[in-house]
């Protein structure tokens, strides 16, 4: 039963679901995730190559599995060793979702299964490696990671159109994120049934912030200090805006007849890099209707602790608008410093996963 002064349950009654920025065998196997569900209202579970290769390089949790893997298919590589214990874990996480899936109409109860991000640059090879995901896990609570590249949107738009379910990830800019609505929108428009399918379009928030903070220090005036920690959630909050002018439309309203379900803002990248700023400060200041915050381990027992659930999304709000010009007016181009970040993020989530699978097969050959 959710406890009636748990900020994370009382984020479900302000519109937004909480997700979890993690799995983990001990998540699934202790009854930690039940337990979650039922006391903090935890609604979703998206994965990534840094979590994995996080539990099976420092645990001994998967030894076991991922050596009967490769027994089993010695000839085969350490990428199908991964997913065949990695698949399995994914399915078990869906089943333990599925009643969220079911009570909430198939809004929430999802758990996020990533795309290769060595992949990231070839739409074609995306559509194919999210097709065979989705039918080897063979759930429908299954969203399949595609990242938000020039060539991962015609890939967005082909999936949707084949019902299966999306989550656009390393969205920083504005831009990122109207071409992500847009493929949403345009593959939903191919659909019979329309209401069976969703999606969420993940807009990462505090790596923005310590990438323009970096360049704050350098510019180094008056103006520059009091702009610290505040471009994250002013870019993000100008996000929500758009998310109203794309799902308010008369083009996806049509859709909406049908049953379908908006493209939700999930909040990424929610921990505090700064230890300077508050340890909830991308929890507290992001709360809204219609959205999705998946949070990192530490953050959910910060916010459990002492966060403060309240509204504080606004989609009619102008002062982010000026927190973005005054960036502008200090020379720093946001546009470019979010095309960084994709390339960073694109960057680390291959390094992870090449870590990962150097993991993998060293475990595997024991």
């Amino acid at each position: 039963m959710q406890k009636s002064n748990n900020p994370l349950s009382s984020l479900n009654k302000l519109g937004q679901s909480f997700w979890i920025d993690y799995i983990d065998r001990a998540l699934l196997e202790t009854g930690q995730l039940n337990n979650m569900i039922e006391q903090d209202g935890l609604s979703g579970l998206p994965s990534h190559p840094s979590i994995f290769e996080k539990v099976i390089s420092t645990t001994n949790n998967y030894d076991i599995d991922l050596k009967k893997a490769a027994a089993k298919n010695p000839s085969g590589s350490p990428q199908e060793w991964f997913e065949e214990v990695a698949i399995r874990e994914i399915q078990q996480a869906a089943d333990t979702l599925k009643i969220v899936y079911e009570t909430t109409n198939l809004r929430d109860g999802y758990v996020s299964l990533e795309v290769s991000p060595l992949i990231a640059r070839d739409t074609k090879t995306t559509i194919e490696e999210a097709r065979r995901l989705w039918s080897r896990v063979g759930r429908n609570n299954l969203m399949i990671k595609v990242p938000a590249t020039e060539e991962g949107f015609p890939a967005i738009e082909q999936l949707i159109s084949e019902s299966i379910n999306v989550n656009v990830t390393l969205i920083f800019s504005l831009e990122q994120y109207k071409k992500t609505a847009q493929s949403y929108i345009k593959g939903l428009s191919k659909v019979s049934a329309p209401n069976q399918v969703a999606s969420v379009a993940s807009f990462f928030v505090s790596r923005v912030d310590t990438k323009v903070d970096a360049l704050l220090e350098k510019v180094n005036k008056n103006t520059s200090k009091q702009l610290e920690g505040k471009t994250a959630i002013a870019n993000a909050r100008n996000a929500y805006k758009l998310f109203y002018d794309f799902f308010e439309s008369p083009d996806f309203l049509k859709l909406k007849q049908k049953g379908a379900q908006a493209q939700r803002l999930l909040w990424g990248s929610t921990s505090t890099k700064n230890p300077n700023y508050p340890d909830t400060l991308y929890i507290d200041q992001l709360i809204g209707t219609s959205t999705v915050n998946t949070i990192p381990p530490a953050t959910v027992d910060a916010f459990r602790d002492h966060g403060k659930a309240k509204i504080t999304l606004d989609k009619n709000s102008s002062a982010n608008d000026n927190t973005i010009s005054d960036l502008t007016a200090l020379g720093i181009n946001l546009e470019q410093v979010c095309a960084e970040l994709l390339e960073e993020g694109l960057t680390a989530f291959s390094d992870s996963y090449i870590g990962l699978l150097e993991a993998v097969s060293t475990k595997g050959s024991e």
